[in-house]
């Protein structure tokens, strides 16, 4: 099985989604945390599943969807390295550009 890591701002990403969730259904918040880990170790085994995205400024950053949220990650680096977890309707330009 493939190796992730996050960064502190993907950690806290997730903390706030699973948060937010968590107020409205804490189900529904197990389910979205669950799937989310599950996404990033099938990324981490198949790296070059995401989309790549040059447009956010580096070749290496891919994009891969869970629900309405953005998995952002450098496949490149062992273990892979999850950059940001954001909901889809952000501004990825720009929450990738202040970090």
């Amino acid at each position: 099985m493939g190796r992730y890591s996050l960064t502190d701002a993907a950690k806290s990403d997730v903390r706030e989604i699973s948060s937010y969730i968590q107020d409205r259904n804490p189900s529904a918040a197990r389910k979205v945390r669950q799937d989310l880990q599950a996404a990033m170790r099938r990324l981490a085994d198949f790296p070059g599943m995401g989309h790549a995205r040059p447009d956010l400024g580096d070749d290496d950053v891919r994009v891969w969807a869970v629900y309405s949220y953005l998995i952002v990650y450098r496949a490149d680096p062992t273990p892979l390295q999850v950059l940001r977890v954001v909901h889809g309707a952000r501004d990825l330009r720009e929450i990738l550009r202040s970090r």
